[in-house]
């Protein structure tokens, strides 16, 4: 049986990829665009908003820090120890963000993809709470312990997100789908800036409100999401409930005849052989997957170490050179989150006319060039006096060159380059790796700062470069691919026989094809559930 199964599932692949086309023209339904942006808002946009929260109260906060140290122990806290709690309020967010990548996991293989996102707004609730009471109790720990709290749900939905919208999402519009991730993400950013500013809560009295207005992101998602679909693939592959995925996918492309979708998952099921879902460390040990492992990977780790830190560092200092005035600078800051929003949405728009590599590498390039533009003008610019105006347009263009590709691709990627019953567990390494790097990046670049000055951005540069140059020679388009089809076009470079490649799994965890098919054409008597695999 297994000679005949494989045929038949090149077969339904190739009939997914090229024929159907005319059946699919309306790919963008009610359902599908609602899933999207209602999980976005309540996720991916509150990992942006808190990257940029806490910028404009700091002196608040600090503030607090001092006055709560002073009340309870009879004295002022020294600079060191307030700079301390200062460095740890804002970089355990990224702890409790790997916290989250770790556990992840386990959590969507056992609530599914949408019931993880809904779960996942207890933490964001939690942290919103103690945040926004911190000042009313006087507990500067409060604070701490609710942005950890923030990063675990922050670790969660940048895995649970973009892979609930590559599952709902059909090939045609993945990449467009999968960059609503990132144009979130900047709308966040952009969120913090605006209501940071003096006339709205970035008032001594009013920062607590800044952190509270989190809870209202999770309500929504928390109202609308339940009313929505999970993920046909998870319910078909996993669940093996071909009723609830029959119906999923009815919603999510807005037709009824849904049975070439089926038969697509249900081909990519039997040429893996299995969907038994792997650990990390069977996925690390699987040859099948080795160079998508380290595409993730390198591309993850670009995605933080590429200097757009530095940039914000930058950012005030630079404005200030160019004779804005210090009070005018929160206003004119917020044009960084507004090029931000723009850039990533123009990246969805154009994602599936240029594809993922154009983007990626070109947007590495561009960065690569306006580094080296603004290191020159940085330092050169107490000798010429309009070079802080260029070094204000080399920010603006660097963030719209990240944007473009590098600031939301990655995410995408990883949702593409794994099949299903691998799709967890390289999110949960792409997961780590972001945020390590996140922690990395926060950790060492004051010494890096410190040390090279302006040349630091010569560093990043060279991070753009290598990150351009591997994907140039290793990454191939997976712009409108099936998930098998892309495996298969890594298979020779992972050096394995089609066979090996289709299999993506131990030889000992191998079921018969036979049972395999059995499993899911075998229902039970109340027709809603099929045999279970594992």
């Amino acid at each position: 049986m297994d000679g005949a199964a494989e045929p038949e599932a090149h077969t339904l692949v190739k009939r997914g990829a090229g024929g159907g086309g005319s059946a699919r023209q309306g790919n963008w339904s009610g359902s599908l665009i609602v899933a999207s942006l209602t999980g976005a808002f309540g996720s991916s946009f509150l990992y942006g908003y808190n990257l940029s929260v806490v910028n404009a109260p700091a002196g608040y906060i600090k503030k607090f820090y001092n006055e709560t140290w002073e009340r309870r122990y009879g004295f002022s806290v020294d600079e060191g120890t307030l700079t301390l709690l200062w460095s740890i309020t804002v970089s355990i967010f990224a702890i409790g963000g790997l916290v989250g990548a770790i556990i992840v996991t386990p959590i969507v293989k056992f609530f599914g993809r949408k019931c993880t996102l809904v779960l996942n707004n207890v933490f964001a609730v939690a942290a919103a709470l103690l945040m926004s009471l911190s000042l009313l109790a006087g507990s500067f720990e409060m604070l701490i312990l609710g942005r950890i709290i923030m990063g675990v749900d922050a670790g969660i939905s940048l895995s649970a997100l973009p892979m609930y919208l590559s599952e709902i999402s059909p090939k045609e519009i993945r990449g467009s789908l999968g960059q609503v991730t990132a144009i979130f993400i900047c709308i966040g950013v952009f969120t913090g800036q605006v209501l940071g500013l003096p006339e709205i809560f970035g008032q001594e009295s009013r920062w607590p409100f800044l952190f509270g207005a989190i809870i209202v992101p999770s309500l929504i998602q928390v109202v609308i999401l339940p009313f929505l679909p999970e993920s046909p693939r998870y319910l078909l592959l996993e669940k093996h409930n071909r009723s609830k995925a029959e119906k999923a996918f009815q919603r999510f492309l807005g037709k009824d005849d849904v049975s070439q979708e089926i038969e697509e998952v249900l081909a990519e099921s039997r040429a893996q052989r299995n969907t038994k879902l792997v650990s990390v460390v069977q996925l690390l040990r699987t040859r099948a997957v080795r160079w998508q492992i380290l595409t993730v990977v390198i591309t993850m780790g670009c995605y933080q170490l590429c200097g757009l830190n530095a940039i914000w560092y930058y950012t005030n200092n630079i404005f200030s050179e160019s004779g804005i005035n210090r009070e005018t600078i929160p206003y004119v800051t917020l044009s960084t989150g507004g090029v931000e929003t723009l850039a990533a949405v123009f990246s969805g728009l154009v994602i599936e006319r240029l594809g993922r590599r154009p983007l990626l590498i070109g947007g590495f390039g561009l960065m690569i060039v306006f580094f080296a533009v603004l290191t020159v003008s940085l330092t050169l610019q107490n000798t010429v006096h309009w070079l802080p105006y260029l070094s204000i347009f080399c920010i603006l263009a660097i963030i719209a060159s990240f944007c473009i590709g590098p600031g939301g691709i990655p995410f995408v990627l990883t949702g593409e380059l794994f099949q299903q019953s691998q799709r967890p567990a390289a999110f949960m390494i792409a997961g780590t790796v972001n945020w390590l790097c996140n922690f990395a990046v926060g950790l060492l670049f004051p010494f890096i700062q410190a040390g090279l000055q302006t040349y630091c951005f010569l560093v990043f540069a060279g991070v753009c470069f290598a990150g351009a140059a591997y994907l140039f020679f290793v990454l191939p388009e997976t712009k409108n691919k099936t998930f098998h089809e892309i495996s298969q076009a890594f298979a020779k470079r992972n050096k394995v026989t089609l066979e090996m490649q289709e299999m993506n799994h131990y030889p000992g965890e191998r079921k018969p094809s036979e049972e395999q098919e059995s499993n899911f054409s075998s229902p039970v008597d109340n027709g809603e559930t099929l045999k279970r695999i594992v």
